[in-house]
């Protein structure tokens, strides 16, 4: 009778056990695991999650609500992003560095509101339109311009249309612009700050962005090339000639531009180009470019979505060759880049700049000079298109007083080689 009571005592422990370890268990916050592939370090990953894969974590995420991250206790900056603007976000961003292969486990809660930590803003994007007075006037969610909005004739009026000549881009390492006219160039500003500085760049003609200031300053000429970066299409005979053609130019209806999400992780802006004419025997093209910049890098990345585009075309983007800089071509694992590094900046010091893609994206690398076209001075990244999916390529720009690792050739070799290998191994997550 007392080895019965005995055993009927255990037992009875036992359930209470297991139903505790069952219930603890079902308080445990859900984790989120990342890990990094390779055996070196990376600064300020960007980790993208979608509400909906969180969602089968952590089930229906009602509007209104925010998971929040922690991470050995201490919590994360989230920027929470509406991508299709109904209100609710539909992404959350953050940055995050990982040690050589390092795992990470993440705890995820509901919250009413986002963590209360002081952001420190990363990245930013802006376009402004210059008032009747000379002043300009508040940063714009969208515009748009017609087919041939002329570029600035600076002899005549001291101050473009669009502060700094069109929308802008940038983190805290490095920024960009587009010319928003007929040119369609892109250009870099070398920063020496990691302040968010082109709200204010080129408010007065007073001064001067070419000149080296305390932020930094616009690092590139472009002329008639592609800048850094921008966009045309390779058409094979057109009217009888290999023809180049940039994106944009006169034969187009409009090309618009919207503001997606602004930091402080992350920017994000779309250029849209209606109804773009490459010749009168031809359909219009649509193309849109999403132009993305993230806290730490020193790339923007894009992708651009083209229909309507002949069989045979293809996507073309580039980097200004204006000072007789060798073109270098590598390729490591599904990476190919193409980069220049020379004597090269406005400044008469060392600027590096260069193209990365995935090996499957890109036909070749070749330059403008042997195609019929208004492009000069520029090597060419020749990527093939479809009209299923976006093309995406990365922009890098090292300019030496930003960064000493930029100061030689060897240096900037070894950066990109460092960014390839980043770049076709992103962070797993569980």
């Amino acid at each position: 009778m007392k080895r019965f009571c005995c055993i009927k005592k255990w037992g009875h422990l036992l359930a209470l056990g297991l139903i505790c370890f069952a219930s603890c268990k079902t308080m445990q916050k859900p984790v989120l695991e990342l890990e990094n592939p390779v055996g070196t370090e990376r600064q300020d990953e960007l980790i993208v999650l979608s509400r909906q894969s969180l969602a089968k974590k952590l089930g229906n995420i009602p509007s209104g609500k925010f998971v929040q991250l922690n991470a050995d206790g201490q919590p994360i900056l989230i920027q929470y992003d509406d991508m299709d603007g109904d209100g609710n976000w539909d992404e959350m961003a953050f940055l995050y560095s990982f040690l050589p292969s390092q795992k990470k486990s993440f705890q995820l809660q509901l919250s009413d509101a986002p963590a209360a930590i002081k952001a420190v803003v990363r990245a930013n994007a802006r376009h402004r339109r210059k008032n009747a007075d000379n002043s300009f006037g508040p940063d714009l969610a969208a515009d748009s311009i017609p087919a041939g909005q002329p570029a600035t004739d600076f002899s005549k009026q001291p101050l473009p249309p669009f502060l700094t000549e069109g929308p802008a881009w940038e983190n805290d390492k490095v920024g960009f612009r587009l010319y928003f006219d007929v040119r369609n160039g892109k250009d870099i500003w070398g920063k020496t700050t990691a302040d968010m500085v082109l709200d204010t760049v080129g408010m007065s003609p007073a001064s001067n962005y070419h000149q080296q200031a305390g932020w930094g300053m616009d690092v590139l000429k472009v002329g008639p090339s592609l800048g850094a970066g921008a966009l045309a299409l390779y058409v094979p005979g057109m009217n009888g000639k290999d023809s180049l053609v940039r994106v944009g130019g006169r034969h187009i209806e409009k090309v618009s531009y919207k503001k997606v999400v602004d930091g402080p992780v992350r920017a994000i802006i779309n250029l849209t180009y209606h109804n773009w004419k490459i010749a009168e025997n031809m359909p219009p093209l649509q193309l849109t470019e999403t132009i993305s910049i993230w806290g730490g890098q020193y790339f923007y990345e894009s992708t651009v979505i083209i229909r309507g585009a002949p069989a045979d075309a293809k996507l073309v983007t580039g980097v200004v060759n204006l000072h007789h800089a060798e073109q270098q071509n590598f390729e490591s694992g599904g990476v190919k880049g193409l980069y220049t590094w020379h004597n090269q900046s406005e400044n008469k010091d060392n600027l590096g700049m260069a193209i990365l893609a995935a090996s499957s994206v890109v036909e070749k690398f070749s330059d403008a000079s042997g195609v019929h076209s208004d492009i000069k001075n520029s090597y060419l990244a020749v990527m093939n298109t479809n009209a299923s999916s976006p093309v995406g390529f990365r922009f890098f720009a090292g300019w030496e007083k930003s960064s000493p690792m930029f100061k030689s050739a060897e240096g900037f070799r070894n950066f990109l080689e460092h960014q390839a290998n980043l770049y076709q191994h992103p962070i797993l997550i569980r």
